[in-house]
Order: C-alpha cells, then sequence, then structure tokens
C-alpha cells in the first residue's frame, strides 16, 4: 500500500483515504479580494479539500530585467511584466484576511510559495502544506530548503524529466519529508494527447512509497476522472468565476458548477473503484437467486448410476442446484439417489 501521511489536520492522503481535491485559485482572483473570497467559497460549495493561491516576492522570483520587460499581452494588467505581478499579488495581510475566511467557512488553505522568501512566509502563516509548482521543482536548492520547514509537501512535475524527478525524490527522503508528487504538463489549456496520464502509473512504479497525484490544466473533467482510476491521491485544478476573464489560466480552469461536478464525480468514481478481491457481492445476490444456474440432470439418472458428461446440463433451476463451474468434478462419481430428468442436482446426491 503507498505510504500515507496527514497532509493537514485530521486530513490523509495515500493509502485507502479519498482523494484530496484542491481547487487552485492561482492569481484569477484578478487582484480583487472580494473575488479571492468568492472563489474560496466555490471551493468550499463544491466540496473541495483546500483552496490554493500563488504566492510570490517578486524581487526574490523575478531579476530587475524580468520585472522591466514590456508586457503588452491582452491578458496585462501593467506596463511592465513587474507591474502586472504587482497588480495581482496580495500583501501578507490580505493573505491572512483570506486564510482567516477560509478557516471561518472550514475549508483547509495554502498556496504555492513561487521563491524561497514566499515559503518563509507561507510557513510563518502556518499553511498547513507547501505547494511547489512546476517552475520550482528543479530548483533543487529551493526544494531542500522548503523541505528543511518540516510541513508536508505537494511537488508538481510539468515541465520536468524523470532524472529530475529521481533528484526531487532522493532530496525529499533524505530531508525525511512527507511529500507526494503530481503528474502535470504546463501548458494552458493542455490539449488531450499532451497529458500522459499513464506516467502516474510510471511514477508509481518508481516511487512506490509515496502518494502520486494529478495537476490538470485541460477542459472538462473527464481526465481528470481517468487519473482518479489510475489511483491519483491528490488531485489540482484550476478555477475561476468566468473563463472568458482577462488572464491565461482561466481558459484552463473550471467554473463553480463544473467544479462542483468533478467533485461530485471523483466520490462516485472512488466509491466505484472498490476493492481488488473479486467474489460474488451481497447486491447481486437477488439476481442470483434469480437468474443464477445450476446442474439439472439432462435425462433420468439411476441411483448408483456413475455419472458421465451426457446427463448433465446447465439451467435456471429450482431449487437450486451444484454450481456449473464444479462441473467436471462430478464425472465419475455416483449417484447416491435417482434424480429424475430435469431436476436440481443437490449436494449430496453425488458421491
Amino acid at each position: 500500500m503507498p505510504l500515507e501521511f496527514e497532509i493537514a489536520p485530521d486530513r490523509k492522503i495515500g493509502g485507502n483515504h479519498p482523494c484530496f481535491i484542491i481547487a487552485e485559485i492561482g492569481q484569477n482572483h484578478q487582484g480583487d479580494m472580494k473575488i479571492a473570497k468568492d472563489l474560496i467559497k466555490v471551493a468550499k460549495d463544491a466540496g473541495a479539500d483546500c483552496a490554493k493561491f500563488q504566492k510570490s516576492e517578486l524581487s526574490y522570483k523575478f531579476n530587475k530585467s524580468a520585472l522591466a520587460r514590456p508586457y503588452t499581452s491582452k491578458n496585462s494588467w501593467g506596463k511592465t511584466y513587474g507591474e502586472h505581478k504587482e497588480f495581482l499579488e496580495f500583501s501578507h495581510d490580505q493573505y491572512k484576511e483570506l486564510q482567516d475566511y477560509a478557516n471561518q467557512i472550514g475549508i483547509y488553505f495554502t498556496a504555492s510559495g513561487m521563491d524561497e522568501k514566499a515559503v518563509d512566509f507561507l510557513h510563518d502563516l502556518g499553511v498547513p502544506f507547501f505547494k511547489v509548482g512546476s517552475g520550482d521543482t528543479n530548483n533543487l536548492p529551493y526544494i531542500a530548503k522548503t523541505a528543511e520547514k518540516g510541513r508536508p509537501m505537494v511537488v508538481s512535475s510539468g515541465m520536468q524529466s524523470m532524472d529530475t524527478m529521481k533528484k526531487v525524490y532522493k532530496i525529499l527522503k533524505d530531508k525525511g519529508a512527507d511529500f507526494c508528487f503530481l503528474q502535470c504538463t504546463s501548458a494552458y489549456p493542455l490539449n488531450p494527447e499532451d497529458v500522459h496520464l499513464r506516467v502516474i502509473e510510471a511514477y508509481q512504479k518508481e516511487f512506490p512509497d509515496i502518494p502520486i497525484g494529478y495537476s490538470g490544466h485541460e477542459s472538462g473533467t473527464t481526465i481528470t476522472l481517468g487519473a482518479i482510476a489510475l489511483g491519483a491521491k491528490v488531485v489540482e485544478r484550476h478555477i475561476t468565476m468566468d473563463k472568458t476573464w482577462k488572464g491565461s489560466d482561466h481558459e484552463a480552469s473550471l467554473e463553480p458548477d463544473e467544479l462542483k461536478d468533478l467533485v461530485t464525480q471523483i466520490r462516485t468514481l472512488e466509491k466505484a473503484l472498490g476493492g481488488t478481491f473479486k467474489e460474488m457481492r451481497a447486491c447481486e445476490l437477488p439476481t442470483f437467486n434469480k437468474l443464477g444456474k445450476s446442474l439439472v440432470a439432462a435425462r433420468d439418472i439411476p441411483s448408483g448410476a456413475e455419472i458421465s458428461a451426457d446427463m448433465l446440463a446447465v439451467k435456471v433451476a429450482e431449487p437450486k442446484g451444484i454450481a456449473p463451474e464444479t462441473i467436471s468434478s462430478l464425472i465419475g462419481m455416483r449417484a447416491t439417489r435417482a434424480i429424475d430428468f430435469d431436476d436440481s442436482i443437490r449436494e449430496g446426491d453425488v458421491v
């Protein structure tokens, strides 16, 4: 059984625990605290486990040239990339306010720390776990320093190779961290042919002692349900109030009704996956009692006769007789009583 650990107070992941569903708000709040709170409420009402944001300390994440670059995209909130990012960045006090709101309505709250300084802040804020965005997964000093904080970690793997993920795994294991990996392809929106859900199986084989999950940027819910069927223990999907809003993530996000539908389908699918032991289930007994077949006499069988194959047939019979899958074991046995044509052959009728 894969390793299980407590990702947040009173909530474990891995093993047979329900999938942990992260509603990624990111920066789809448009820099507006009301929208941010509305999206936290959307996540809660849909049944997601956690509402997540993205926190950056801009001068630690970007160099001066990157911040000064003119930004003329249709998605821009400023003349430079730095002005754009600053517009979308909440302050420390605003993060505390959002955390308090999430606690008030009863949903876990965290953020991706997009640089080491942001991780320091989130640690002081007391988030239950750290999310490592794909852009920092090959930032090995960041990985090591984040692990040293002692909180659980959820690590996305977009833009990375298996070799890099092995290095990350070793660092986190050496640090004694509780962590999971998410299969991810960093494209917005993500085309089905670029998803590669089977990497989940590759991770399960390569890293059998950690939970594996999925971070999706595709449209709709079908692919995410496929991840659940492959054993994803954590799922992360972006959410938005409106896919047509300005911003590159909105098109790859789920609107409120879609998120609610996804959570419902995940919980239904988890029930349907069930266990691995194959047997007749209690719910099948009415059908079995009505239509299950038995061995019957294909002709009159005298008492003491040696049973041959031509004496046996399989039919729906009253009363129930011996199960037909045992037919070969009866050949060569002897009838303990006279059995009339078409009668059920029951336990004790042959020895």
